[in-house]
């Protein structure tokens, strides 16, 4: 049987909590606009901050690929297929995923390219607008959305 809507409430409790102050102060004078934007910062880096884990993946399954590789070329020996083992080691063991690179090299240079950058740029305009305060956006909408008769 499902539960009621009360069951649900009795369960989980409520969502809402009207009590609590906004867990990050908005700066003084900081504009609707102002909060807005850095929010927006903050989130543009939260998606380099993914595509950057995206790319450790990348790094990671590549050179679980390279791994496993080697062993089907060392079972190839193994199996006495001498000849096949090195044609597949020849092509592809210790081959560049992109003209002159191994995958630690593409995210070494994506870092220092992209990711540290973008870090610093955010980092500096959050303390020159918010005194270094990160998610003030977010916490204002914690804030709102936890408020009685929201959503």
């Amino acid at each position: 049987m499902a539960d009621t809507g009360e069951d649900l409430l009795q369960r989980f409790g409520r969502a809402a909590h009207p009590e609590r102050r906004v867990a990050k102060q908005r700066p003084p004078g900081a504009s609707d606009e102002l909060v807005a934007a850095l929010g927006k910062l903050s989130e543009a880096l939260e998606v380099v901050e993914e595509a950057r884990g995206l790319l450790y993946t990348f790094h990671r399954r590549s050179g679980t690929a390279d791994r496993v590789l080697q062993e089907a070329v060392q079972a190839l020996r193994d199996a006495g297929e001498h000849e096949t083992a090195g044609q597949v080691a020849d092509v592809l063991v210790g081959r560049d995923v992109i003209p002159g690179c191994w995958t630690f090299q593409i995210v070494e240079q994506y870092d220092a390219q992209y990711w540290q950058p973008f870090r610093a740029v955010e980092a500096d305009v959050r303390q020159r607008f918010a005194g270094g305060a990160a998610h003030i956006y977010e916490a204002e909408m914690k804030h709102g959305e936890q408020q009685p008769g929201q959503g």
